[in-house]
């Protein structure tokens, strides 16, 4: 095997890899003795098919193997040798072979770049932390209330009004004929909540107890069942009974109702959760702090692959927060012709021939600039975390990725199984899942060994925008 370095420039290097016609020849034939003992053939005891049958049967696709798997080790070998950390898949392109000839091939591929972490105990880092405003709890304590309404039977002979509760029967028909799931008693309906169809509850204004009537509904076409969905439907109803808000207390009655012992059970408990929320946004400035620190402080060229794909991803997320308003656009302007002029089909088809548009056009130089700058941070930060992480031995078990798929298989009730069987079958998920998981773990190394200094502020300051902030100080 000869492997020579051909170029060197930047981050890219390029090889030219020759193995030998005896070297391929050897690996041929240790595969084809491997298969020779597999391969049962009439005629023939196991194992004693003659070798030039087994090359003449399956020498083809055998050569097949021998060549990929003499690429991969060849290609690993020169990286290996040089001491180069691919930062991608190597591009191989294979120059000449023919059986009996040698393989020869280049190989192009960028590398992770050398560089020195900072001393990461020299770090200063800032842990911004609020307080909790005991006016946080009471607001809190008043919107749970206002959730708790709690409904009392109207005395006097009024129509209902909305806002109003009413108790109703109804039984719902389709071209005469009731409908599964269409009938219900003594149904409570907070009118103007839109719990029900629309049209229902607007009919159901103005009416007073010991109404009974028809309501004539349409469901939406988007409905969710089929059998229903844009169908015109009539409710038999009855209205039973109006009643109205009453005023919620915020006391031990709520707490009690709520399965609590008491108000300053409830209060505790309004107060935990409320610095949960404060901590979880006071963990998300604090890394921010840490990935500013790195960033100051690391300073290296990145590979141009890593940098082109994140931007490309940059551009993309971009895209679907503005709803792909020129997406749209386009859409829109196809099916406007597309209406008004049938004798332009082949036009269009041609239109939409050309090749794949670059992911930037359209942003003007000043956005791809800004763009290009966040990607190389986002990738030099990237490095930076992996190697904090390699050099630490820093590593995320089985059982935290675990957990984190219990964590998401939670958002789906009753499709846990479902979704744990998706990470387990999908190696590329199961690597999103892990990436932030590693990340944190970094974060919290790299806070440990710095210098930590709290400071407690307003829950108002903690919540800023950093980048609003940086912005209005340029």
């Amino acid at each position: 095997m000869k492997i020579e370095q051909l170029s060197a420039e930047g981050l890219k290097r390029e090889f030219n890899i020759v193995l030998t016609a005896a070297e391929v020849e050897e690996r041929m034939s240790a595969k084809l003795g491997e298969l020779g003992k597999q391969v049962q053939m009439k005629g023939f005891r196991p194992g004693k098919v003659p070798a030039r049958l087994i090359r003449q049967l399956y020498g083809k696709s055998v050569m097949g193997e021998v060549l990929e798997e003499a690429v991969n080790e060849s290609s690993q070998k020169a990286l290996e040798d040089n001491d180069l950390r691919p930062a991608a898949q190597p591009k191989i392109e294979i120059k000449s072979f023919d059986e009996g000839a040698d393989l020869e091939y280049t190989m192009e591929v960028e590398v992770i770049p050398d560089f020195e972490i900072t001393d990461l105990s020299a770090l200063e880092v800032e842990r911004l932390k609020a307080e909790v405003d005991e006016d946080k709890v009471t607001e809190a304590l008043e919107r749970l209330a206002a959730d708790q309404k709690n409904y009392v039977k109207v005395e006097e002979d009024r129509p209902a009004a909305e806002g109003d509760q009413v108790l109703i029967d109804f039984l719902g028909k389709l071209d005469g004929e009731p409908f599964e799931g269409g009938a219900g008693e003594d149904v409570p309906l907070v009118l103007g909540s839109g719990q029900f169809i629309p049209g229902f509850e607007e009919q159901l204004q103005g009416q007073s107890v010991g109404f009974e009537g028809e309501i004539n509904v349409t469901f939406p076409a988007e409905y969710g069942a089929d059998h229903l969905a844009g169908k015109d439907a009539v409710f038999e109803v009855k209205l039973k009974e109006i009643r109205t808000a009453g005023e919620t207390k915020i006391d031990d009655d709520l707490a009690t109702n709520m399965g609590l012992e008491n108000l300053e059970a409830l209060q505790q408990i309004m107060r935990d959760r409320i610095g949960e929320e404060y901590g979880q946004v006071s963990r998300m400035r604090l890394k921010r702090n840490v990935l500013d620190l790195l960033a100051e402080r690391h300073d290296f060229g990145v590979p141009e692959g890593m940098v082109a794909e994140e931007y490309g991803q940059i551009i993309r997320q971009s895209e679907a927060e503005n709803g792909q308003a020129e997406e749209a656009k386009t859409e829109e302007a196809h099916d406007h012709d597309h209406d008004h002029d049938h004798d332009h089909d082949h036009d269009h088809d041609h239109d939409h021939s050309h090749d794949e548009k670059p992911v930037d056009e359209g942003l003007d130089d000043e956005k791809k600039a800004e763009y290009r700058s966040i990607a190389e941070r986002r990738v030099r930060l990237g490095l930076v975390l992996a190697e904090i992480g390699r050099q630490n031995k820093l590593e995320v078990g089985p059982e935290e990725v675990n957990r984190a798929i219990m964590e998401q298989a939670r958002n789906f009730p009753g499709q846990e199984r479902m979704v744990m069987e998706y990470y387990q079958k999908n190696p590329d998920a199961m690597m999103q899942l892990r990436a932030p998981l590693f990340e944190d773990k970094v974060i919290d190394f790299i806070v440990e060994m710095a210098k930590v200094e709290e400071k407690v502020i307003s829950i108002e300051e903690l919540t800023k925008d950093p980048d609003a902030e940086d912005e209005a100080a340029a």
